[in-house]
């Protein structure tokens, strides 16, 4: 069973901070993504989270991002993108979104310009 109050009571918390958070796009982020509904894809642990690359900062508020998995799923809307800690992520690029930067959690590692170059390209082939 999904733990929507948890999350809610979390949710509520992350809106209120004022840290500031400086991000990049080419940063992958350990972000708090919460519950979500039906396929939409959560965040694990405490804090609701799982890693994100930023694609496209619009601000210093938000950006446009794509979760990340290393679970090894196949088909065209995973997109194997870097090892990280000996693990294959893959971008789950069906879940791209719009994102707050009061998600952001912990920078994790930030992919070369040509790395992000190869996932742009592997979602305007997929998505458009």
């Amino acid at each position: 069973m999904k733990e929507f109050d948890i999350w809610n009571n979390k949710k509520k918390v992350i809106n209120t901070e004022k840290v500031v958070r400086f991000f990049h796009e080419r940063e992958i982020w350990w972000c708090s993504l919460g519950v979500n509904v039906g396929f939409e894809q959560d965040g694990k642990g405490e804090e609701f989270q799982r890693p994100v690359l930023i694609l496209k900062k619009f601000n210093k508020d938000s950006f446009l991002g794509v979760p990340l998995t290393t679970k090894l799923k196949e088909g065209k809307y995973y997109i194997p993108i870097i090892d990280i800690e000996d693990k294959e992520v893959r971008a789950i690029i069906s879940q791209i979104r719009f994102f707050d930067s009061k998600r952001l959690l912990i920078r994790i590692k930030k992919l070369t310009s040509n790395e992000l170059e190869k996932v742009k390209q592997s979602i305007k082939d997929e998505l458009f």
